[in-house]
């Protein structure tokens, strides 16, 4: 294949940005906000799935702590009528007055354990409750980490891509100066051999490979007409070569 040298040399422009393409993505790609969002997030889930569990068990003792303080107000009535009754006067019965005082003796000790169990459970629901305030403040504080690492990932996206499209802009102008068969070369080339389709021969060295051109290699290369594209032996690449060749 032949080509001028100009065209040439606008390759290494156009490896050059390639180059820089591919140096932005692995740049967006790699950003240390993306872990540190992973981890957080992580962190946030956790912190949501523990928050959920103190919230179900401050409701159930909120449903404990009623149906505990309805049992002891229905006590405390039913001990009220049985008082009432037996200050009433209207039981003469020394056997249902031994009975009535019985049964409020038993109402008393009956409404003092559910005193208890109210007290009990209402420990519980505070300690709840202070857990749930607890993670509640602590998932805000991780949520506004992630807030500011997105934040700040997608500033660096949006610098990135900046760059990204001019880079890209100008390829495409430079590229179009370039014959649509050599370009095709370099494109497939680049492919294959790891985004480096192209190198510049410098002091008798493939920048490709970083390999020296031995003498039969340097004597073909100078032998070459100016507008022939060459191939590194080593890594066929196309060989570039400029001022800085060493020939």
């Amino acid at each position: 294949m032949n080509a001028a040298p100009a065209d040439q040399l606008r390759l290494l422009d156009v490896q050059a940005l390639d180059a820089r393409l591919q140096q932005l993505a692995h740049k967006r790609k790699s950003l240390p906000e993306h872990a540190e969002i992973e981890s957080l997030t992580k962190d946030l889930t956790q912190l949501r799935d523990l928050l959920v569990a103190a919230q179900t068990e401050e409701g159930d003792c909120a449903r404990e702590q009623t149906k505990a303080e309805q049992d002891v107000d229905q006590v405390r009535q039913r001990a009220a009528r049985d008082q009432q009754r037996l200050d009433s006067g209207a039981i003469t019965s020394p056997k249902d007055l031994e009975n009535l005082q019985r049964e409020i003796a038993s109402l008393a000790k009956r409404q003092g354990d559910l005193e208890d169990i109210v007290l009990e459970v209402m420990e519980r629901r505070e300690s709840a409750q202070e857990r749930v305030g607890e993670l509640t403040g602590r998932v805000s504080s991780v949520q506004s980490k992630i807030d500011d690492a997105t934040a700040r990932r997608d500033a660096s996206f949006q610098q990135i891509d900046g760059e990204a499209a001019s880079a890209t802009k100008e390829r495409g102008v430079i590229s179009g100066t370039i014959p649509a068969d050599l370009l095709k070369l370099y494109d497939k080339l680049r492919e294959q051999q790891g985004g480096v389709g192209a190198a510049k021969l410098y002091q008798r060295r493939c920048e490709g490979c970083r390999l020296e051109l031995n003498i039969t290699e340097v004597n073909e290369v100078r032998a070459a007409a100016p507008d022939t594209v060459l191939r590194c032996e080593n890594c066929r690449r196309i060989l570039v070569r400029t001022s800085d060749s060493g020939l």
